[in-house]
């Protein structure tokens, strides 16, 4: 299915909210960026149509599939907004606000708790902020799973999908399966039938 081109305009002001909004979202980035494309997605296809849902989806889909880190969705979102505003040059703008408003935030704030963690690593604060952090990293993806999986199409149709995602969600929690080889039965999978 692929969806027409989108022809944007970006004012300044545009530019400035996407730049903030992006940095909010550093903030909420427990887990990493990843964790935080629901909000993207209502921000950028829902609220303000600046990407199609099949660019939002193809967006983190090569960065998933490409080697290096997975933040690199960002850039290919802000780069295909520049695209839809009309040009090369927009779109390097739409990489380097995206990107910088993702990781300016986290990095900074991140350097500044691991050193204060690692000096006060035995108080008990410390270690039950540490270990609480977990389910909120595991409902965050959870949400994104159910996004990305929503934008496919009909969920009630696709059940051997999620059956397979249950699957492999309960071998990941309760084995030690490398995470590879769960990658390569999925790709065996849905080539045989695909």
């Amino acid at each position: 299915m692929n969806e027409a081109p989108l022809h944007i305009v970006l004012s300044f002001g545009d530019w400035l909210s996407l730049f903030g909004h992006y940095m909010l979202l550093s903030l909420m980035s427990i887990g990493g960026a990843i964790s935080t494309t629901t909000e993207m997605h209502r921000y950028l296809v829902v609220e303000h149509h600046w990407l199609t849902q099949e660019q939002f989806n193809n967006s983190i889909a090569i960065a998933q599939a490409a080697p290096g880190p997975n933040v690199l969705f960002v850039a290919l979102m802000g780069w295909n907004m520049g695209l839809n505003a009309g040009s090369y040059t927009l779109a390097f703008a739409g990489v380097g606000v995206t990107m910088l408003g993702i990781l300016a935030p986290a990095t900074t704030l991140t350097y500044m708790a691991a050193r204060w963690g690692h000096q006060n690593r035995e108080l008990l604060g410390v270690r039950a902020f540490k270990q609480g952090l977990a389910p909120v990293v595991v409902g965050l993806m959870v949400s994104v799973g159910v996004i990305l999986a929503k934008a496919g199409g009909n969920p009630a149709a696709d059940w051997p999908l999620w059956l397979v995602s249950g699957l492999a969600g309960l071998l990941i929690w309760r084995t030690r399966i490398h995470l590879l080889w769960l990658l390569a039965a999925g790709a065996l999978v849905g080539w045989f039938l695909g």
